[in-house]
């Protein structure tokens, strides 16, 4: 072999060489806990070992009941000793109290972790009411199950995040996974994919490089490389993780259309992955092949949000959002706000219609804007997220049909009304009396109880609603409820 090719290819090992040993176990990749397909493992960590005693490991030597611990003979000055401190048990961290919450503390006691985790992924809540309390439950500070089992903490917390991430929530996932701290991979992994869907790759890229011990991807750490403007380095460890077969051949085409420049004006249109990540997602955008949201998970909606995105496609984005719950309604009513449609049809008809709601609520008569915006929207399915956008803000007098969609709009919303629809007999059940424990399990079912109402099922809702006044959780109950009793008036028309 040439001396210079030698000097190549033994260049190109040499990185590929450190790569491997700076992200660890790459060929062993380890499988997300979500259930959401496109949580990715843009960032893949190796398995950890410490020889060091954590707290929930078993008792060192000499410790635990019944051991004799030494008692001091005098008063002198005894040695330091020295332990190793951990962090606190991720699956007690929120980013609420649980007071705030209005949940109880020890909700999860009498449970166990490997059990609330996949009923936590799986537990329906479409009604607006419980998929507000859900997305309490899934970010109150709550005492974690009595029988986790030590090896298996964080468990549940990583669970919670994937739930808040499958309803495309974001900003709240986020807020939860910080209270874990970067250092652990999986919680990385999952920051490191929501810097991506919100088109931060700078912060993206700077987490991974300022987490010491977090090991990514090699397509991560390639596209960190050249985002850093070392475009050299990231070229060369491209080839280096190729000739060691350290990334598949589907990635490695994608970079290559990153990295090199001679693709920018090329006709070839790389198909998108059928499992698309936020790294997949990203690199797509930067090549000039950007994707639609629309069939991908509600979470890529975020990334439309930005304003380098059209306002139609913003629109649109925002819409689904709220429909999930994953944005307040206020920040679509913002949006709405942004410009005046520049055609009809579609989101530009609830668009206009919202404009002219807006005039006609600072003018004090809704009485022809409040029916067509409620057609609108109830006609695209968002009836209920028009009651969240604006039943506070509806002036109280009103004539003929706005009468009695106001009505509706703020009982769904939870407001007082002087003619309130009365609830279906149905969904008043005999009470119950709340489990001694396993009290959490018992809210989830309940949650998925609720749900079938929307499938026509009122008796099995009615059942889901008495324990969660068993539950103390009145309110909620009573909204969901209401929002149950008005689903045949505000609901899609069939």
């Amino acid at each position: 072999m040439p001396t210079a090719n030698r000097a190549s290819y033994d260049l190109i090992a040499a990185t590929a060489l450190w790569l491997a040993i700076s992200a660890g176990a790459a060929l062993a990749q380890q499988q997300p806990l979500s259930a959401s397909d496109w949580l990715s493992g843009s960032v893949q960590a190796p398995e950890r070992e410490s020889s060091a005693w954590r707290p929930g490991d078993a008792s060192p030597p000499g410790m635990g009941p019944g051991a004799v611990q030494p008692v001091a003979e005098s008063g002198a000055v005894g040695e330091v000793q020295v332990t190793r401190l951990d962090g606190g048990d991720p699956d007690a961290g929120g980013t609420i109290t649980a007071r705030r919450a209005g949940l109880p503390r020890d909700l999860w006691q009498g449970s166990d972790a490997q059990v609330l985790a996949p009923l936590i992924l799986q537990t329906p809540a479409r009604l607006p009411a419980m998929n507000a309390l859900l997305r309490r439950v899934l970010t109150a500070q709550l005492t974690p199950p009595t029988g986790a089992d030590g090896s298996r903490r964080g468990h549940l917390f990583l669970a919670r995040a994937d739930r808040l991430l499958d309803m495309g929530a974001l900003e709240q996932a986020q807020a939860l996974l910080v209270t874990a701290g970067p250092g652990d991979p999986e919680v990385f992994r999952r920051l490191f994919d929501i810097a991506l869907l919100e088109g931060d790759e700078t912060r993206a890229c700077d987490i991974m490089n300022g987490t010491p011990g977090i090991a990514p991807s090699f397509a991560a750490r390639i596209f960190c490389l050249a985002q850093g403007g070392d475009w050299a380095a990231a070229a060369v460890s491209l080839h280096g993780a190729e000739i060691l077969g350290l990334i598949d051949e589907r990635q490695a085409i994608m970079l290559t259309h990153f990295l090199d420049d001679a693709f920018v004006d090329s006709d070839d249109v790389l198909d998108p992955a059928e499992r698309m990540t936020p790294l997949d997602f990203r690199i797509h955008e930067a090549i000039g092949q950007p994707l639609p949201t629309s069939p991908l998970p509600v979470a890529f909606a975020q990334s439309d949000l930005r304003l380098n995105s059209g306002w139609k496609a913003r629109l649109e984005a925002a819409e689904r959002l709220a429909r999930a719950g994953a944005i307040p309604a206020a920040r679509l009513r913002q949006i709405y706000a942004e410009q005046k449609p520049a055609a009809s049809g579609g989101v530009w008809e609830r668009a206009s219609a919202m404009r002219t709601l807006e005039a006609a609520m600072a003018a004090g008569d809704v009485s022809t804007a409040l029916p067509r915006a409620f057609d609108e929207f109830r006609g695209a399915g968002m009836a209920d997220v028009l009651a969240s956008m604006v039943a506070a803000d509806l002036p109280e007098t009103t004539e003929g049909r706005a009468v009695e969609i106001a009505g509706w709009l703020r009982q769904w919303h939870g407001l007082p009304v002087a003619d309130p629809v009365a609830a279906d007999d149905a969904l008043t059940a005999d009470p119950v009396h709340p489990p001694a424990e396993a009290r959490g399990e018992a809210l989830l079912a309940a949650l998925a109880d609720i749900d079938a109402g929307l499938d026509g099922d009122l008796t099995r809702a009615g059942r889901g609603l008495a324990m969660l006044t068993a539950l103390g959780l009145d309110e909620d109950a009573d909204l969901a409820r209401a929002q149950l009793s008005l689903q045949p008036l505000i609901g899609p028309e069939n």
